[in-house]
């Protein structure tokens, strides 16, 4: 995966990202593939990611 995250593992509609080198694990909804994420849960995912905004534009 991009940015040195794979899929850990899924339960239900989240999957789980995790990056062994900065020890960071990020949920992220499935809710469909065609209904977007909403802005909040995105950035919270960037947030939570630790990686540099900027990746993410």
């Amino acid at each position: 995966m991009a940015n040195g995250f794979v899929l850990s593992r899924q339960r239900g509609s989240h999957a789980i990202f995790r990056n062994e080198n900065l020890k960071v694990s990020v949920p992220v909804p499935l809710h469909g593939k065609n209904k977007p994420i909403p802005i909040g849960t995105f950035l919270a995912i960037v947030k939570q990611s630790k990686l540099p905004r900027d990746l993410f534009q």
